[in-house]
């Protein structure tokens, strides 16, 4: 057992109990006392019990348990019209799934259509002793977030965040993400890339961002006249945009950097359909590395967003709370990483 001071002795303060010093007392793994204290499957109930004994004796702070309570996954209207469409929301559900499994916790799933909705699932959830908090999907309603002030259960956001950090909140790095993305393209030479957006999400208005600052930094412009807005993620919207503005001012870009795979489609559709090449005449990059990326004519380049971890992470943050340590708001930003394909390629050696 971890040794305690002798009563009335005074000296140096004592040392702050570590999970790795009640492993060694107890002749088990680190992960085996993670999981234990946790309160996860797979730890035999003595050799639990043990490791609870040892880090009340050694005044560690054990969370309380969770397992066996629900989490309300909220999720938005956006958020479900995604799940049939694109499925982006489809793997963060996936993922959160998972790693409720491995915590033992129930996830159920609210749609919230409109304000009448949220403010039902939000009674729900406080009345509901079993709830032990709820996750927001796909949430950007200044509304809603004012709505969760003075909630006596934990929230944290996916795919979204809290202007004021009242909440925490998981999203991937979307304004370096397309940073990233936009480097690719000048790499290769192009100096007139249009950015394909629907407008609205603040996730999305970071892409815009990293765009803007990737041109901006290689003294490249970034004018208004590059921004493309469309009014959905649907491809032939894409399509039509690119088309018409082909139509309008000719072959006056290079490039084509979507901010969603299903707009980097449409887009590609678009610059075909009006008689040029894919990469030849105009590149085209994409955002989320959906699996039908890697089967289009030619293989979409893209930004691999983490959608799996979105999810995943998120119920962590939310563990986090439940645990009864110290926890202040954090908003989490997950790495994305460039996976090159067909669809991008060097400038046209004729083009000024």
């Amino acid at each position: 057992m971890i040794a305690k001071p002798e009563p009335g002795k005074r000296g140096k303060k004592s040392k702050r109990v570590r999970l790795e010093d009640i492993a060694e007392a107890c002749g088990v793994s680190l992960s085996t006392v993670s999981r234990a204290i946790a309160g996860e499957k797979g730890v035999r109930p003595e050799i639990r019990q043990q490791i609870l004994e040892a880090a009340k004796h050694s005044n560690y702070t054990v969370p309380r348990a969770v397992a066996g309570q629900k989490v309300i996954l909220a999720a938005s209207s956006a958020a479900m019209i995604d799940y049939v469409r694109s499925q982006f929301t489809l793997y963060v559900l996936e993922g959160l799934k998972e790693r409720a499994q491995a915590l033992g916790l129930e996830i159920v799933t609210r749609p919230m259509a409109d304000k009448r909705e949220e403010l039902v699932v939000l009674d729900e959830a406080r009345n509901d002793p079993e709830v032990a908090g709820l996750l927001f999907l796909t949430i950007d309603d200044e509304d809603m977030l004012a709505a969760t002030q003075n909630f006596d259960k934990s929230i944290v956001l996916l795919n979204s965040d809290d202007p004021l950090m009242r909440l925490s909140s998981v999203t991937p790095c979307n304004r370096s993400s397309a940073r990233l993305a936009a480097n690719h393209l000048i790499d290769l030479g192009h100096s007139r890339i249009l950015f394909l957006m629907r407008p609205g999400r603040r996730t999305i208005e970071r892409r815009f961002e990293g765009w803007r600052d990737a041109l901006l930094h290689r003294g490249l412009p970034a004018d208004d006249d590059l921004l493309v807005p469309v009014d959905d993620w649907l491809p032939e919207l894409g399509i039509q945009a690119i088309a018409a503005r082909i139509r309008e001012r000719g072959l006056d870009f290079t490039a084509v950097l979507a901010a969603g795979d299903s707009l980097a489609v449409g887009a590609m559709m678009g610059v075909q359909q009006m008689g040029y090449s894919v990469p030849g005449d105009v590149s085209v990059m994409g955002m989320d590395d959906l699996p039908q990326a890697a089967f289009l004519n030619p293989p979409l380049t893209t930004m691999h967003i983490p959608m799996r971890e979105i999810g995943s992470s998120g119920l962590d943050l939310l563990y986090d709370n439940l645990s009864g340590l110290p926890y202040l708001p954090r908003r989490v930003e997950l790495a994305c990483h460039l996976v090159e394909r067909a669809s991008t390629g060097p400038v046209r050696s004729d083009v000024p």
